[in-house]
C-alpha cells in the first residue's frame, strides 16, 4: 500500500512537525557535509510556501555522557538551516517544557523552529532510541499533524518518528517519498539489465542484500574487504586482508546459490601497512604475499567491472570497492563513480552509507539519479525489510480514478 504523502496533508496555519535526518558530520563546530540539510530543503520550503508554521526533530549523533550534550546541539544545523533558507530558523536548546511550548505558541505562519537534538533524551533511559511511549505523546502534543523525512533513521522505531506517527495524521516529506520511489519501486522493478555493486567491510552486513537481489538482479559485483571473505571461501591466498571466518561457509553457499551472478575481484592492491603513504602493488590472489593486505581492487577487476555494467540500465550500488579515505586505494571505487556517470539512459542508485560520502567526496554528486540519504534504512530496504518509520505513517487515500487506473 502506498503511503499518505505532504501533499495529501492540510497544512496551513497548522502546526506541522517534521521528523527530518540533520545528522551531519560536523568537526571543530563546522559541518563538513551539508547534503542531509540540503536535501531536506524542498519539504521545508513547501510547509513554508503553504504558511504553516514548521517544528524541526532530527537527532545529532550519540549521547551516553554529559560531554556528548555539548558537542551534539543542533545549533550549529539550525544556523546552516537558515543561511539555506535564507530566513530565520528559531532555535530551542530544549527537548521539551514550558520554553519549547512558549516559543511554539508565539510561532507565525510560515516561521521554521527548530527543537534540540532528540537524543539529548537518551541520556536518562535512552527514551526517544526506545520510543518511550511517554516522549512520544508528549513531542506529538506540540503539533496539529506530522510529516517524516527522514530515511535515515526509517529502519529504527523512535519516539521522534514512530512514537509521533502513532498519535498524529502521518504522512512521508518530499525526500521520503523519494527514497521509497528510487530505491523500493527501482529494484521491485527494474529496467533490465540490473546489476548491483556491493561493497564495504563485512559480509555479513549485507547477507540479506546479497539473497535479495540474486532474486532480482542480473549480476552482483562485489568488491572491498567484503570480496575477501568469498575469495577465501574459494580457496584462495589473502594475506592478512581482512575477513570472516564464521562466514567462509555461508559464503561458498552463497556462491554456490548464485549460478555465476556474482563477478569477484581478479586483481587487488595490497600493502603491508593500513596508512595513507604505505607503499603499495597490484596482485592476483595467486601472488599475494603472507604479510600483505588487500585495500582496493585492481586494474584488472575495474576493467572487469566496466564490462559487467556496460549496457546497464539500473545500477544499485552499496559500499566502496576499496578504502576510499586513503588516496592510493581510492582507484576503484573512483572507476566505478566514472563509469556509471557514462551509462546512457541508465538508472543510477548509490545507496547511502560509505558509498554516498565517497562519490560526493569524489565530486560527482550530481552525476547520478539518486544518492540516498539512508546507510543502514537502505541496506535494509535493499534486503527487502519494512521499515518502522514508513510503516507507520498513515496509508494514501484510496484511488477512485477507475477500474484501469495504474496508480498503485
Amino acid at each position: 500500500m502506498k503511503k499518505k504523502t505532504i501533499e495529501d496533508l492540510q497544512v496551513t496555519g497548522k502546526k506541522v512537525l517534521v521528523r527530518v535526518d540533520f545528522n551531519v558530520p560536523v568537526a571543530d563546530g563546522v559541518i563538513t557535509d551539508d547534503n542531509r540539510i540540503v536535501q531536506a530543503l524542498p519539504t521545508i520550503q513547501y510547509l513554508i510556501d503553504e504558511n504553516a508554521k514548521v517544528i524541526l526533530f532530527s537527532h545529532l549523533g550519540r549521547v551516553k555522557t554529559e560531554e556528548d550534550l555539548k558537542k551534539n546541539s543542533l545549533k550549529v544545523v539550525a544556523d546552516r538551516l537558515q543561511e539555506l533558507l535564507k530566513k530565520p530558523v528559531k532555535f530551542i536548546p530544549k527537548t521539551r517544557g514550558e520554553v519549547l511550548e512558549s516559543a511554539i505558541k508565539a510561532m507565525n505562519d510560515g516561521d521554521v523552529l527548530m527543537v534540540e537534538n532528540t537524543r539529548f533524551e537518551d541520556l536518562d533511559g535512552k527514551k526517544e532510541s526506545k520510543n518511550d511511549p511517554e516522549l512520544g505523546a508528549y513531542w506529538a502534543s506540540l503539533g496539529d499533524v506530522f510529516v517524516n523525512d527522514a530515511f535515515g533513521t526509517a529502519h529504527r522505531a523512535h519516539a521522534s518518528n514512530v512514537g509521533i506517527a502513532s498519535l498524529k495524521e502521518a504522512a512521508a516529506g518530499f525526500l521520503m517519498e523519494k527514497e521509497l520511489r528510487y530505491i523500493g519501486e527501482t529494484v521491485e522493478h527494474p529496467e533490465r539489465p540490473f546489476v548491483a555493486i556491493l561493497g564495504g567491510a563485512k559480509v555479513s552486513d549485507k547477507i540479506g542484500v546479497i539473497e535479495n537481489l540474486l532474486k532480482k538482479a542480473d549480476k552482483i559485483l562485489i568488491g572491498g574487504g567484503m570480496a575477501y571473505t568469498f575469495m577465501k571461501a574459494l580457496g584462495n591466498n589473502i594475506g592478512t586482508s581482512i575477513f570472516e571466518e564464521d562466514k567462509l561457509d555461508l559464503a561458498k553457499s552463497l556462491l554456490e546459490k548464485a549460478n555465476g551472478k556474482i563477478i569477484l575481484p581478479v586483481d587487488v592492491v595490497v600493502t603491508k601497512e593500513f596508512k595513507e603513504d604505505a607503499l603499495n602493488r597490484v596482485a592476483t590472489y595467486k601472488n599475494i604475499k603472507e604479510d600483505e593486505m588487500g585495500l582496493d581492487v585492481g586494474p584488472k577487476t575495474i576493467k572487469l567491472f566496466k564490462k559487467e555494467l556496460k549496457g546497464a540500465k539500473t545500477v544499485v550500488w552499496n559500499g566502496p570497492l576499496g578504502v576510499f579515505e586513503f588516496e592510493a586505494f581510492a582507484k576503484g571505487t573512483k572507476a566505478i563513480c566514472e563509469a556509471l556517470t557514462n551509462l546512457k539512459d541508465a538508472r543510477t542508485i548509490i545507496g547511502g552509507g560509505d558509498s554516498a560520502a565517497a562519490a560526493i567526496q569524489m565530486g560527482f554528486r550530481d552525476e547520478f539519479t539518486h544518492i540516498s540519504t539512508g546507510g543502514g534504512a537502505s541496506l535494509e530496504f535493499l534486503e527487502g525489510k519494512e521499515l518502522p518509520g514508513v510503516t507507520s505513517l498513515d496509508d494514501a487515500p484510496a484511488c477512485d480514478c477507475g477500474d484501469d487506473c495504474d496508480c498503485e
